[in-house]
Order: structure tokens, then C-alpha cells, then sequence
């Protein structure tokens, strides 16, 4: 469980990483693993496979806890490795769902992992139990392997491909079998994939920064729509999807990405930079001192800082030792949350005019208790500057966001909100700021360049199990069955 803090932010949806061709697969994977932890910490796993037979570990809680002995690594020998690291959007938080998932075909043994949201996964589910398929999780990633294994398609690849095409929803996908890893993102590319390169071996996954732990090469990103096949002959990539308009998820940007990597070419540390500084060309105040409330706003912080001339000080301290052991204190100490996790450093707020810069408001909680320790503080003004348009709408494509009605931003307007976290002032970014940030003229209404549903209600890919209501996207398979 994560602390009163945490539980006010939008939380990673899961993290992959394939790799083929190195004696050492696992190591590498783990390691892979550990620098993608910011997008799950609930559950990790791995599967390896030797050329006669797969390996798998997998358990509840971070990956430097589960792989952390040589004992356990050298249980999962091979030259191929894929991993996962879960937050859950869909699935309970339980032993049977956490990744990669494993089954014996008729074609062999299958290992799976999965970023993202099928949106007809329930739909999906229903209908194959009826055919009489015997599901061993709550997870929408299982629906994918057991369409594949009752597909009348020829081939792996073949069998994959018929399976996806009868899914919707945003996925990045890592799969393994007794002759390659396979690599796939859905045809609006709505989540991150990257290929790499370490010597002899290739590599597929979520950011660049699991490539940088390993000393290994970008090479580029994997496409919207494309998949890859890495096997001992090299990259090999299929193009087996109706060609459409990509739709990156832009929050990748704002706040789930890890600021040193690359997604889609772009540094997410320079995107952060730049929509601090067209924050500070909307919205600018007189102030004294620019504060980011750390860490994800930090880079949005220096930008605006740069733009706008205020100085840029650290002016809040993360204790980076307070993390998920935490549990479920008593109410008293709960209200202490935000003390645990921050606290304001007095000699650069005292007296002074503060911007602070954060990158989303949620459902509002931590706002008003960070706003309310800077005050303490000593500012004589505080005003709020956001580097996220606000985010009114649940998210159904691999993110586990509230139920809209606990959006802040879906019950009042700007005004409201900062009235609400009693800022002197408040602001967003907005939405064709956001798009002129990432180097677009504005939004196009007509093509956006992402998805930003979460801030327009606009869904490119049709919500199947969600159309008649607004329920979060991580909702129990299971329960929708009982």
C-alpha cells in the first residue's frame, strides 16, 4: 500500500522488457527491471528460456527484493529472458496475476507481459468460458493467450496477430517462446516501446533508461502498429495492422516516463523543460522563488523558472526512505502523510512570493496539504502553477486513475480548485499550450497527435466493457464475473 501522499497520484501502469541472445537474459532483464520500477511497484517477474526449457519467478513487491540473490537468478538460465513490472489497472493485486504470464501450447510453452488496457477484455472473457477456456487469472492479458490458443490460425505469429486484431484497448506487449522474443504495440501506439541493442542480443522494452542500466545501444522505437520478432538471425519487423493515426499517451510525457529516457525520439526530460516554460508564458505571476514539488516537478520547474526569470529553488525535501512499508497507520498519524514524504525547507520559503510547480492535481489532497506546509512556512503568497491541463476524466488505456466523480477537476472549475487548496492563485497548462510544448502548432481537433482523454473525454479506442458508465478501467475481470 502506498502512503496518504502517494495515494493522490496518477500511479504507473506496468513496465516490460524482452531480451535474446545473452548467456546472461535474466541478469540483464532484472537489471532491466530495476530502472523500470517507477511504472509498477506491486509485483515483478521473469521467464527464461534455456533451448530446452522455460524458468520463472515471479513475486509480490520490488524488483530489488525479489532478484536481488545470485541464487535466484541462476535458477533462470538462457540466452532469452522477458520481464514485467506491475502496477495493477486490471487484475487484483494477487500472486496468479502477477507477469509474465505462462502456459504450454499446442505450438509450446508462451510467456507474456503486458502494458496497457484491453477495453472488450470482459466481452472477450465471457465468450471464450462459454467455449469452455479455463482462466488462471483476473488479468485482461490472459484473453490474448487463450485467443490465441483456440485461433484456427497457422503459425505463432499468425495465431498472435488473429488474436490481437480481435482485441481493443493500448498495449505494449513482450513475448517469449522456445525460439525468440516477439515485441508489439497496439496500432495507435497509445503506450512506449523501444529496441535496443547490447553486442550480439537485441532488446524490446518500455523506456530507454532499462537499455542505459545495461550499457546497451538505443536503436529505435518500436512503431505504433509494428511488430518485432528477435530471434538468432536478428530484428526481424511485420507490419500486420490496419495502418491509423497514432495516439501516443502524452502523460507519458507530464509525469510517467522516466525524465532521462527517450520515448517516441523525444527526451522527456527537454518535453518537461519545455511545458515549464510555455506554463510561465500563460500563466505568469510576479513571485519571488520557483519551487517544485518533487520529484516529477522538478524539470517542469526549471522551465518555467528559465522563462519567466524567478529563481529556482529546492525549496521542499523528499525523504526518499518512506515508501510502502507504511501501512495503514493509525488516522492521527495518516494526516501526517505528506509531513513523512516532504517537508518544506523554511529558509527558502520564508517571506517570499512562492510558485509552486507540480505536474497534475488528482483528487486535490496532496495539493491542499502542500500548500498549507508552505504556508506554514512562512510564504506570504502562494500560487499553484500545474503542468497538465486538468485532468477530468477517468483513464481507460493501462493507467489507474479514480472514478471521474473523484477527479477534482471533474466537480469544479479552475476557480473552485484553488479555492479548494487555498492557493493565492491557480493555473494549468493548456491543452494546445501542452501540444505547442511537444512541438505541435496547438491541438488539431481533428487529428490530435496523442491521447489525451483524460483531459478532453475524447477516447480514440472504443471503451467495449465501459460504454455505459465511467467506472475506473481496473476493475476486477473477476468480480465482473461473479
Amino acid at each position: 500500500m502506498t502512503t496518504p501522499f502517494d495515494d493522490d497520484k496518477l500511479h504507473e501502469e506496468c513496465g516490460v522488457f524482452g531480451i535474446y541472445g545473452d548467456d546472461d537474459a535474466a541478469a540483464r532483464a532484472a537489471l532491466g527491471l530495476h530502472a523500470l520500477q517507477h511504472r509498477g511497484q506491486e509485483a515483478a517477474g521473469l521467464v527464461s528460456f534455456d533451448g530446452e526449457q522455460f524458468h520463472a519467478h515471479r513475486d509480490q513487491g520490488l524488483v530489488g527484493d525479489i532478484f536481488s540473490s545470485e541464487e535466484v537468478i541462476g535458477r533462470l538460465p538462457g540466452h532469452a529472458a522477458i520481464g514485467h513490472v506491475r502496477y495493477s489497472t486490471t487484475g487484483d493485486t494477487i500472486m496468479r496475476n502477477v507477469q509474465p504470464l505462462f502456459a504450454e501450447l499446442n505450438f509450446g510453452g508462451f510467456a507474456l507481459a503486458h502494458n496497457g488496457n484491453l477495453t472488450n477484455a470482459r466481452g472477450l472473457r465471457r465468450e471464450l468460458v462459454q467455449r469452455g477456456s479455463l482462466f488462471q487469472s483476473t488479468t485482461d492479458t490472459e484473453v490474448i493467450i487463450h485467443l490465441m490458443a483456440t485461433s484456427d490460425a497457422g503459425g505463432l505469429l499468425d495465431r498472435m496477430v488473429a488474436a490481437l486484431l480481435r482485441t481493443e484497448g493500448a498495449y505494449s506487449l513482450v513475448a517469449l517462446t522456445d525460439s525468440c522474443v516477439i515485441g508489439v504495440r497496439d496500432p495507435l501506439g497509445v503506450r512506449p516501446l523501444v529496441l535496443g541493442r547490447l553486442g550480439g542480443s537485441h532488446i524490446v522494452t518500455s523506456e530507454s533508461c532499462a537499455l542505459d542500466i545495461i550499457g546497451a545501444d538505443f536503436v529505435r522505437d518500436v512503431e505504433a502498429g509494428e511488430m518485432v520478432v528477435l530471434d538468432a538471425s536478428g530484428v526481424h519487423s511485420l507490419r500486420p495492422f490496419p495502418s491509423v493515426q497514432r495516439r501516443f499517451c502524452i502523460f507519458e510525457y507530464i509525469y510517467f516516463a522516466r525524465p532521462d529516457s527517450l520515448v517516441e525520439g523525444e527526451s522527456v526530460y527537454k518535453a518537461r523543460k519545455r511545458i515549464g516554460a510555455e506554463l510561465s508564458r500563460e500563466s505568469h505571476v510576479d513571485a519571488d522563488v520557483v519551487i517544485p514539488v518533487p520529484d516529477s516537478g522538478v524539470p517542469a520547474a526549471i522551465g518555467y523558472s528559465e522563462q519567466s526569470g524567478i529563481p529556482f529553488e529546492v525549496g521542499i525535501v523528499r525523504n526518499h526512505y518512506v515508501g510502502r512499508t507504511f501501512i495503514e497507520p493509525a488516522q492521527q498519524i495518516r494526516h501526517l502523510g505528506v509531513k513523512l514524504k516532504h517537508n518544506a525547507n523554511r529558509s527558502m520559503i520564508e517571506g517570499k512570493r512562492v510558485v509552486l510547480v507540480d505536474d497534475s492535481i488528482v483528487r486535490g489532497t496532496t495539493s491542499t496539504k502542500i500548500v498549507e506546509m508552505v504556508r506554514a512556512a512562512g510564504a506570504t503568497e502562494v500560487h499553484m502553477r500545474i503542468a497538465a491541463p486538468p485532468t477530468a476524466h477517468s483513464c481507460f488505456y493501462g493507467i489507474d486513475t479514480p472514478q471521474r466523480e473523484e477527479l477534482l477537476a471533474s466537480a469544479l472549475d479552475v476557480d473552485g480548485m484553488a479555492r479548494h487548496i487555498d492557493v493565492d492563485s491557480l493555473a494549468f497548462i493548456s491543452l494546445d499550450g501542452l501540444y505547442r510544448a511537444m512541438g505541435e502548432d496547438g491541438r488539431n481537433a481533428e487529428l490530435p497527435q496523442y491521447c489525451d482523454a483524460c483531459f478532453t473525454g475524447e477516447y480514440p479506442i472504443r471503451l467495449s466493457d465501459f460504454e455505459d458508465s465511467d467506472a475506473p478501467a481496473q476493475l476486477s475481470l473477476l468480480a465482473e464475473l461473479a
